[in-house]
């Protein structure tokens, strides 16, 4: 052991070192508190104002006029215990909406896995890349109505769409109607929810891959290794938490679709979600009752969903396969 200079007493160092203040799991002990004071619990104090003020008082608030009949006009509220909820598991115009979900579900594992193709991309010396990062990232800046009339034009008969398959040889009098035919509104409309939400996927998968250490990269060059080995082995196991948040998005998305499809039909032709059916009942139908017991099962399915995926996904230091 090496030895302390002769004008540092040995004791007193000791003495220093067992007088230092014990830390917590939070990294403050008691003389810290006594430093830092309660400042920084005031800074905390107004955004937990705000998140029960705004988001869980409305929810209790939404749960118990779940329990009620009530039109949103009279004081008045007729007490009907869980009818709601046997109404929403029992009518199929409710809980029949659910399966336009899965719609909006594939889309998103295909926004995803685009989205994961053009990040491997452009983290490479690709020519014009950043270029190509704005052009992608783009469309998640526009206002959603904004989109959605852009793909009303994009989608109408004669529009962008059919002049487009004209220049293949193809008729557009004998396109079908995209917005108009039920069994191919929902595949339209998941096409634009890739479109606009795939950039935000890709930022995260690019940010993600470019914080891979380079020598793990620069080793797998080494051992031979070629491009699909390369992101299945290398890219894909060093992203993984990224590619767990993603699909938890994106699922949460699907199952809470509204304003694309609301804004350019209004849920019509068969594309009403489970959210828009729960607006519908509250402001077209007064059922506010029954509209918070659809609202209370949507926020249950969510968490469920979020849930199993953490299960099955679970958020673990990255490893990457030797």
């Amino acid at each position: 052991m090496a030895k302390l200079p002769p004008q540092i007493d040995a004791d007193d160092v000791r003495a220093r070192i067992i007088d230092l203040p014990s830390t917590n799991t939070l990294g403050m002990g008691a003389r810290g508190w006594k430093k830092t004071g309660p400042t920084p619990y005031l800074f905390l104090l107004i955004p937990l104002i705000l998140l029960l003020v705004l988001t869980y008082l409305p929810m209790v608030q939404m749960l118990s006029l779940s329990l009620f009949s009530w039109d949103g006009f009279n004081p008045k509220r007729t007490f009907v215990g869980l009818d709601n909820y046997v109404e929403v598991f029992t009518n199929p115009q409710l809980y029949g909406v659910f399966f336009t979900s899965l719609y909006y579900v594939v889309g998103g594992f295909v926004q995803i896995v685009l989205a994961l193709y053009l990040a491997v991309i452009l983290s490479e010396n690709t020519r014009f890349k950043n270029f190509f990062k704005g052009v992608i990232f783009f469309p998640y800046l526009i206002n959603g109505v904004a989109i959605a009339f852009i793909f009303q034009y994009f989608f109408r008969p004669d529009g962008v769409l059919d002049s487009f398959t004209s220049l293949f040889g193809a008729n557009p009098n004998n396109n079908p109607l995209w917005l108009g035919d039920p069994s191919l509104v929902n595949i339209s409309l998941a096409f634009v929810s890739v479109w606009r939400y795939m950039g935000l996927n890709f930022v995260l998968f690019l940010g993600a891959i470019q914080s891979i250490s380079p020598e793990v990269l620069e080793a797998g060059d080494i051992d031979g290794t070629n491009r699909w080995q390369r992101v299945r082995y290398l890219i894909v196991p060093g992203i993984k938490p990224i590619i767990g948040l993603s699909l938890i998005l994106a699922i949460a998305g699907a199952l809470s679709v509204f304003e694309i499809p609301y804004i350019m039909l209004f849920g019509a032709n068969g594309s009403s979600t489970f959210v828009i059916k729960t607006i519908q009942e509250a402001f077209n139908q007064h059922a506010w009752g029954l509209a918070s017991a659809m609202a209370a099962v949507l926020l249950v399915v969510i968490l469920i969903v979020s849930a199993v995926q953490r299960l099955l996904i679970k958020d673990e230091p990255a490893e990457l396969t030797q």
